[in-house]
Formats: structure tokens, sequence, C-alpha cells
């Protein structure tokens, strides 16, 4: 071969892979056109839509916003200026005023408590601490001898229990951590009735949900560790057709209502359940004659009737109010002595 053919050769050779190369870029570029003008479905051409309505009304959405958050700026402060009921929770927040007086449930009873009882109490406590966080003037609260039964229920049904604010948990018994001069503990055996609240002293409630089964204990604790004793002025405000057995939170909540109205009574029927038929003591002789009148008006017999009845119930035996109170005594877990 010649020198002459050969690069005839090479740039026929060159000029076929530039060929090739434009037919490839062609096809591409179809394939392209191809995909960029691909008939699309219904449905991608409603997202297209409601798309580009989005976008057109940003503006628009901008501008509602601003209305909204300037419309809520005028309703606080409407609220603050008008709120003189106190239900606003930001102002109630401010207006609270810590108490000293010191309020401490007594634990140390968990070995005479069955483990259904034990998780009533836990609940009990659950109700204690919610209202001394929400009320006017929370009392400084203790829960001593905290361990056995309780401490465990608690770590399982309730783990939160060790993030409690403003509560002094403690597994040391209350004689342990306060003077005995200042404790004051809370039974109905008491013969002491109290008139108020000394803010000073540290008032103990039994922790105890035994049924009435344990009668006396708490009384005799007080006793025996040589501190004070009373009992709330129920009989002097309210007269009830159960038992005067009142459920741990009961008693806490008549005392944090108390601190806050300085009004007995208005504390016991503020907390009260209505089951257990509270009435007023200064109302019930009074509600007592209109009933004997009217039926005495309605007609002879069942005026005779009514009167034997009244009189049965006023002269029944202590056996008789005891089978009584049985009959009517509920699940709820109360506290010992109340």
């Amino acid at each position: 071969m010649s020198s002459e053919m050969v690069p005839a050769i090479v740039e026929t050779s060159n000029v076929e892979r530039k060929q090739d190369l434009s037919e490839d870029q062609e096809e591409s570029q179809k394939l392209r056109l191809d995909e960029k003008f691909e008939p699309i479905s219904k449905r991608q051409m409603k997202k297209l839509i409601k798309q580009k309505q989005w976008e057109e009304q940003r503006e628009l959405r901008k501008q509602k916003r601003k209305e909204k958050r300037k419309r809520k700026q005028l309703e606080r402060q409407c609220q603050l200026e008008s709120n003189s009921d106190g239900n606003d929770r930001k102002r109630i927040r401010r207006d609270v005023v810590r108490s000293t007086l010191r309020l401490i449930i007594d634990c140390s009873f968990d070995s005479l408590m069955v483990l259904k009882d034990i998780k009533k109490l836990h609940k009990q406590i659950q109700r204690c601490y919610a209202e001394n966080r929400r009320a006017l003037h929370p009392v400084q609260f203790y829960l001593t001898s905290h361990g056995g039964q309780l401490k465990k229920n608690m770590d399982e049904n309730d783990k939160g229990w060790v993030n409690w604010k403003d509560i002094h948990i403690k597994p040391e018994h209350y004689i342990e951590l306060i003077k005995k001069e200042d404790l004051i503990y809370l039974t109905s055996d008491s013969p002491n009735v109290l008139k108020e609240l000394d803010e000073s002293k540290a008032y103990v409630i039994g922790g105890l949900v035994d049924h009435n089964h344990q009668k006396g204990l708490t009384y005799k604790q007080a006793s025996d560790y040589g501190i004070d004793h009373a009992q709330l002025p129920l009989g002097n405000f309210v007269k009830m057709n159960s038992r005067k057995v009142l459920a741990v939170n009961h008693v806490f909540e008549i005392i944090l209502e108390y601190l806050q109205t300085r009004d007995w009574q208005e504390a016991f029927f503020t907390v009260l359940p209505q089951r257990k038929g509270a009435v007023p003591t200064d109302k019930t002789c009074e509600s007592s004659l209109h009933d004997k009148t009217s039926a005495r008006v309605e007609g002879g017999l069942d005026s005779d009737s009514s009167e034997e009845e009244t009189s049965r119930n006023e002269l029944d035996p202590p056996h008789e109010e005891e089978k009584q109170d049985k009959e009517n005594s509920t699940a709820e877990a109360r506290l010992a002595q109340w």
C-alpha cells in the first residue's frame, strides 16, 4: 500500500465516527423531547394546578397569619383587663402565696394494708399533689416513711413521681424530721377540736386505707409519741348521712380550701362529695321540722308513720348503726379515723 492511500483511509474513518456521534446526539435529543412533551395523567395535572394556586396565594396566607396573631394578642389583652374572677391561668399563678404550714402524709402503715389498698392510697397521694400544685395557697407538702409496697407500686405505675416538684418525699419517719412541739396529728378520736390552723405547725394525716378496721390507731400513735393531736371541726358544721370517714385527699383538700377562705363550713361543703349527703348543722333542725309539718298536713296516717320512723332513727342502738355503716361502706380509700 502506498503512503498516499494511508491518510485517505484515516480521514474516512474519522468522518464515519463523527457521523455516528452526531446520530447518537440526535437520538438522545429526540428522547429528551419525547420525555418533555410526554402526556401527563389527570392526577398529575391536578397536583400541578394545586401547586400553582398555592404559590399564587402565598402572600395572602402571610397576611392572614399576621391578622390572626394580632387578633389573638387583642383577645389576651382583653382577658387580662377584664379578668376580675381569676380565670386566666397565668394570672392565677402570679397570685399564688405559699403557706408556711406543713402538711404531712404519714405512710408508716404500709405493712397493715393489702396491695389493693396501697394502690388506693397511691391515687389519693397523686390527687393531693395535683391539688397542692393548683392551690392559691399551697402548703409545704411532706410524704414520710416512704418505702415498702407504696414505693414499689409508685415505681411500677408512676415512674414520674421522682420528678415531682414542691414536695418532700422522705424514707424517714416524720418524728425524725420535725420537732415534736411543732407536730399535730389529725385524728377523729382526739378530744381536741381545731378552731383554726396555725401555719407555724406541721399537721399529720394518717396514710392508712383500712376501711375503718384499725380504729383508734392514729390516736394511739400520737399518744405514744407524745405529740399533740386534734380533729377537724366536722361535727360543728356538717351533718352527714354516711359515716364521717374521709379519704386522705379529702382532708388535704379541706385544709387547702380553709387556707384560702378561712371558713370551715365553706371548706367542708366545697370538698365533700355529694354521696356523703352533707348538710349544714344549722339547717338540719329546720329541715326536719319542715318535713314533719308537711307530713301532718298531708294526712293523719302518713304523719303518724313518718313520726314513728323519725323517732326510730333517732333511737337506733349503737350496734344497729354499726351494721348500717358496714352495709354503706364503699371501696373508696379513706383516711383512718376520719
